[in-house]
């Protein structure tokens, strides 16, 4: 399980680029480009100051986002501090984040505790026990002011780029519902953002969760039931140039909104 807030900052193996990072977060302020002696060697270390990161600011995870760019291509994720997911409606100022991008996408909540294990769950286990699932707006950004011209590793322990997380309103789970491609809209201000046909690049985000779970429990994490899982835009990312209001709509969920000022 993790550490006390502090503990895996002061182990002495613990990335310099982590506190870097941490306090970037906490500043909502800006890095150059890592120096080649911080980026990560390899994903094992990227994901290890993703969670040097959460221990540094005190925060417990509140949950997942996981996404792969193909149907078949290798999953990444990201834990995601409690203190960066927001209700539906919420209220957050467009200078906390720099870039600010918008995606609408799926989450899920699982229904089931999945304790740490040295052996893996199966897919079988995992997808049986989606408990619900609602829409998720994500807010992207970066500590890096060069992102995206920025190392995909250094990227990825930057907790994937995120920013915020809006959580709507979520609904039991069904597994007839057209995951792959469902009808929605995504505006901002009133104006349809969405520029392609809406689709998540993994394809059937459902796949991604037996990774996500396998994942976390291997690295003696517990995924719990309040966990809110995010799993990648339906929408591809959206810059909006102001203030406002954003709004989306995946057929079959409730809505979900967040402000900007």
């Amino acid at each position: 399980m993790l550490k006390s807030p502090h503990a895996d900052a002061m182990k002495p193996g613990a990335s310099p680029l982590s506190r870097l990072l941490a306090d970037a977060r906490r500043d909502h302020a800006t890095l150059g480009k890592p120096q080649p002696n911080l980026t990560p060697a390899d994903a094992d270390a990227a994901y290890a100051i993703q969670h040097e990161i959460l221990a540094i600011g005190g925060a417990r995870i509140g949950g997942w986002k996981i996404g792969a760019k193909s149907p078949t291509g290798p999953i990444q994720g990201a834990p995601l501090p409690r203190i960066d997911l927001h209700s539906d409606g919420s209220t957050l100022p467009r200078a906390a984040f720099a870039p600010l991008g918008l995606e609408l996408e799926i989450a899920f909540r699982f229904g089931r505790r999945f304790e740490p294990s040295a052996t893996p769950y199966s897919e079988a286990d995992v997808h049986a026990a989606i408990g619900s699932f609602g829409a998720t707006i994500e807010i992207v950004a970066s500590r890096f002011a060069a992102w995206p011209d920025i190392d995909k590793l250094a990227q990825l322990a930057d907790l994937q780029n995120h920013g915020a997380l809006i959580v709507g309103e979520f609904m039991p789970y069904h597994d007839d519902f057209p995951f792959a491609s469902p009808a929605l809209r995504f505006d901002f201000n009133g104006r349809d953002v969405v520029e392609l046909t809406p689709a998540n690049p993994a394809g059937d985000p459902r796949r991604l969760l037996t990774w996500l779970v396998n994942h976390a429990t291997s690295r003696g994490i517990a995924v719990t039931p309040d966990m809110v899982v995010t799993t990648g835009s339906y929408t591809g990312m959206f810059f909006p140039r102001s203030a406002g209001l954003a709004h989306g709509r995946i057929e079959g969920l409730p809505s979900v909104s967040v402000t900007l000022y």
